[in-house]
């Protein structure tokens, strides 16, 4: 039900902690603000995650996850699987915490909510456990409230520069790189080609600016998010050109940030157009316009 991952030193559920609580699938800007809070504390801090929650895909997988709360200073981190917790009553939720780890403080946002029909509330979790619960006000951006819907909603509008400032960071996805055609290297754009994982929340299929960092060096790219009509290919991948890059990729793991919307997928008459296209795009990308 419960799995645990250490991040920054080793794990050990019977030292004192403090825990973030709530969806935890990213990690937004009043999600920051909250750990920024805990690690005041000096207490090794934990961060809860739920997957497979709120009938949505989730905007990062459990290992971008760990990447994500690792570079924050999080100590651990532990995932529970909504299916699994959903019927749980507000007091065996709390019981299934307290037998895991021997908080000192819990750390959630306003709107926290658990236990079957999501009757559990902030001043329930003080009660039952008798343990300090430092509840911080809700974030809002630009007048709207700061959450991982609103971060979504972004995404699959194809705003990723919206999504990053809400994130407090770019979107990503991590894969290992395939082999595939390489009809992108005969034109002369070699690409990165990853698999998207199953179950991360997809934003739109679109061609984006991104960056790719390899080796200390941050490359500028243009990816392609979805199928190529061009060559006949509804596989859905991302497809990356590092600009500058040369060198072999095959196998190794790469995180595609996607920085801002370029233009919509579509498909040209033929290699030659494309190739057009793509010098347009790359250009844009090296001047910033």
């Amino acid at each position: 039900m419960l799995k645990i991952a250490e991040l920054n030193g080793k794990f050990d559920g019977r030292a004192p902690c403090v825990l973030l609580l709530g969806g935890f699938d990213g990690m937004h800007v009043g999600h920051r603000a909250l750990l920024a809070e805990a690690k005041e504390t000096g207490l090794p801090v934990g961060v809860m995650s739920i997957s497979g929650g709120k009938g949505s895909a989730d905007l990062f997988t459990f290992a971008e996850r760990e990447s994500i709360f690792r570079s924050l200073g999080a100590h651990f981190a532990f995932e529970l699987s909504f299916p699994e917790i959903r019927d749980l009553s507000p007091a065996e939720f709390c019981d299934l915490l307290l037998s895991e780890f021997s908080p000192k403080a819990f750390f959630c946002g306003r709107d926290f909510r658990f236990g079957k029909g999501a009757a559990g509330t902030p001043e329930f979790l003080k009660e039952y456990t008798h343990v300090s619960v430092c509840v911080r006000e809700l974030l809002c951006l630009d007048g709207e409230k700061v959450s991982s819907g609103t971060v979504k909603r972004l995404l699959s509008e194809g705003d990723a520069a919206g999504a990053a400032r809400l994130l407090g960071g770019p979107f990503f996805v991590r894969g290992e790189v395939i082999e595939d055609r390489h009809v992108g290297r005969t034109m002369g754009f070699p690409t990165a080609n990853i698999l998207y994982p199953a179950g991360k929340f997809p934003l739109k299929k679109a061609v984006y600016e991104a960056r790719v960092r390899w080796e200390g060096r941050e490359y500028r790219c243009i990816s392609n998010f979805g199928a190529r009509p061009t060559f006949h290919d509804d596989r859905v991948l991302t497809e990356t050109y590092l600009d500058g890059f040369s060198g072999d990729l095959y196998g190794r793991t790469l995180d595609v940030e996607f920085v801002r919307f370029l233009r919509d997928i579509r498909a040209f008459s033929g290699a030659e157009e494309l190739k057009r296209q793509l010098e347009t795009d790359i250009g844009r990308v090296r001047r910033g316009d």
